[in-house]
């Protein structure tokens, strides 16, 4: 039965993070973002402290967590002052590394999952996404050829995030030609890419963005590409079955980053609405002022309930997609919500670079669009809760 309480580890975990985030301030991260310019320093310092192992079972030198822990550090992150900046590098290594726990063969998993818990490997970039594809994975058209004992690969990927800063890669690519496929959503099959050593084979056009400015995306140009047999990660053509086995716990995680996000925001907005004065009064006192606080701060307390529920059923191995889904729509509507409440109650100086507020209103703006669109949330919902029929 689900009761959010955590327990006394937990809560040791939530204090670790928060202690360790606070090496990086407001200051760092605004920096960054100023100078475009990957947290280097942060996700070094990140790995060697042993944060990217936390998923990473104890048999291969993590922590064993399970997802209502990894979704607790990412919540930290966030709440810290970096906002998704700060999470982000470890979002991604979980995403990848579940992936991996859930899918790889031992053999993989031996050679890589030790040393990411070691800090030894960046495991930060997943390349999905194709031109023309978009939330429609199935239509993507990079093509792996086996030859002996090597797949070469050829296409493209867009929109792919720290390919820059990563040593590993998790690529999805179709074995089956999207023509020859007996059924659209097969034929797809993963890849860990050891990008140490693709050199030329992944040409990269770095795409300028200004929502997360201290994270490269890019642009990936896939030429003759080999990857050998033995770091095919799950089945051959079942790729696109063991993302979407994993995609609850990423939305269960993004959920914890918005609402970390979000609650950041908010508390700011408050300690700038019992400060600020304005006709006599501060103006946390004016309820056009406090009311919209409330009621962003009511909205992110229900959606921080969801990403509970659904973390508690994916740990207990209980069907969770709905939950999961509806975590992450909530979290992501609640945060942008806080930020935008926060920007509003800052007037002017919500806009100053030094009050880090628009950086936040930014950050959250991303999420209701990606990684997965809210409209997509809704369309889930509605097929699968509502028995309507599918619109897509």
């Amino acid at each position: 039965m689900f009761v959010h309480q955590l327990t006394e580890e937990q809560e040791m975990l939530r204090k670790a993070i928060q202690e360790f985030a606070a090496r990086y301030p407001a200051e760092y991260w605004r920096e960054k973002d100023e100078r475009r310019e990957y947290p280097s320093e942060f996700v070094s310092d990140l790995m060697r402290s042993g944060w990217m192992g936390v998923n990473i079972p104890q048999e291969y030198g993590g922590a064993g967590y399970g997802v209502t822990e990894t979704s607790i550090v990412l919540e930290e992150l966030a709440r810290s002052g970096g906002g998704f900046e700060a999470a982000g590098a470890a979002h991604a290594s979980y995403f990848n590394v579940t992936v991996l726990v859930k899918h790889a063969s031992e053999e993989l998993k031996r050679r890589y999952l030790p040393a990411i818990a070691r800090g030894e490997l960046r495991f930060q970039s997943l390349a999905i996404t194709e031109q023309g594809s978009g939330f429609d994975t199935p239509s993507i058209k990079t093509l792996a050829v086996k030859h002996g004992d090597r797949y070469i690969i050829n296409g493209s990927k867009v929109f792919i995030s720290r390919v820059l800063h990563t040593d590993l890669m998790l690529l999805l690519a179709r074995t089956t030609p999207y023509e020859q496929a007996t059924k659209r959503t097969e034929g797809m099959t993963l890849f860990l890419v050891d990008m140490r050593k693709a050199g030329d084979a992944i040409k990269v056009r770095e795409i300028p963005n200004n929502v997360r400015r201290t994270v490269d995306t890019s642009e990936l140009f896939i030429e003759n590409l080999e990857v050998s047999e033995e770091n095919v990660v799950g089945d051959i053509g079942r790729g696109f079955y063991h993302l979407l086995d994993v995609m609850n716990a990423e939305r269960i995680d993004l959920a914890a980053e918005c609402i970390g996000l979000g609650r950041l925001a908010l508390s700011r907005a408050a300690e700038y609405a019992r400060q600020r004065t304005v006709f006599g009064k501060p103006i946390g006192q004016y309820q056009a002022i406090a009311h919209p606080l409330a009621d962003a701060y009511i909205k992110l307390e229900a959606a921080d309930l969801m990403r509970y529920r659904a973390a508690w059923l994916y740990d207990n191995n209980k069907p969770c997609g709905a939950e999961a889904n509806m975590a992450k729509y909530l979290a992501a509507e609640a945060c942008m919500q806080a930020c935008d409440r926060a920007l509003q109650t800052h007037g002017g100086y919500g806009f100053s670079v030094e009050m880090d507020i628009e950086r936040y209103w930014r950050e959250a703006r991303l999420h209701l669009l990606a990684p997965i669109s809210q409209e997509m949330i809704l369309n889930h919902i509605a097929q699968n809760k509502l028995n309507l029929p599918k619109s897509y």
